[in-house]
């Protein structure tokens, strides 16, 4: 669902992003650079820090004026239940990122994270994914899942630190239509040699697999943006394989929401990466 495209008309349009916490979140410098670009006048991006309990009131006492809302933790399954349809793949990972306002004031559920990992990749030239591996499990590693499966894998590793999330990752396998075969952490370094890797661990968890980089290593996309680069990444620059970082996955998501959100055919891909790009450098 997108929204009609609007430029002077759309003077007072708002949109916003919510989650807990939020004040560290770079959407607002990439949503607005978009605005601007674009020649959105009047067009406001805010941030509200907001949990589960408090979304339904939230999102209830918007006006029309409100255009979308972008969603992170821990809102992203909960703002099912508000939504009035929903996208498969939102569907597919339980998860919506994205909620567009309709003409008749319905909230639309979307997942913008599974399109904008690929769309990230592909940005690289990694379309393809018949051999990967992805490290940790959790809601980010479902939506990798969700990606790669749509990539054409058939199978993906992914280590876990433990049988309940091997579990876990195998039950979202099954649903997404990929075999999702779960190998303990212990054997991390295994994954490495993978043509892809996607790394969804907190900072600091995959640290120590950065003495483990081959020699010469394919395409890793490191999904943290906060520090960067990670060790991980770091090393394996060095050793001269493709690299992705989490602000890649922001902006390419981020672009799919302007979209949905303003009507415009094409997001400002290159101004956004830009804003988001200097906001992290004034941090």
């Amino acid at each position: 669902m997108k929204a009609a495209a609007r430029t002077s008309e759309g003077r007072g349009r708002r949109a916003a992003v919510l989650g807990k916490p939020v004040g560290h979140s770079l959407s607002p410098a990439l949503h607005r650079a978009a605005y601007a670009e674009l020649g959105l006048d009047g067009w406001t991006y805010d941030r509200y820090e907001t949990d589960e309990d408090q979304l339904p009131g939230f999102v209830a006492g918007l006006g029309p004026e409100w255009a979308g809302l972008s969603l992170t933790m821990p809102l992203k399954r909960a703002a099912l239940a508000l939504c009035a349809t929903v996208t498969p793949v939102a569907r597919s990972v339980e998860a919506v990122n994205t909620l567009v306002r309709g003409a008749d004031g319905s909230w639309h559920g979307d997942n913008t994270d599974v399109p904008g990992l690929v769309a990230a990749l592909g940005e690289r030239g990694v379309e393809k994914a018949p051999e990967a591996a992805v490290l940790g499990a959790g809601a980010t590693a479902s939506s990798a899942l969700a990606a790669l499966a749509a990539m054409g894998a058939g199978q993906v590793e992914v280590y876990v630190r433990s049988e309940a999330r091997a579990e876990e990752m195998r039950e979202w396998g099954r649903r997404l239509g990929v075999e999702a075969l779960a190998l303990p952490w212990e054997r991390a370094a295994e994954a490495l040699r993978r043509p892809l890797v996607i790394a969804t661990t907190p900072a600091g968890a995959a640290d120590a697999l950065a003495a483990e980089v081959p020699e010469a290593p394919g395409t890793l996309f490191d999904v943290l943006y906060e520090p960067w680069p990670t060790p991980l990444a770091a090393r394996w620059a060095e050793r001269g394989g493709i690299v992705l970082g989490g602000l890649d996955l922001l902006v390419h998501q981020a672009v799919l929401q302007v979209e949905q959100m303003t009507g415009v055919a094409t997001a400002p891909l290159a101004a956004m990466r830009a804003a988001g790009t200097s906001a992290l450098a004034a941090r």
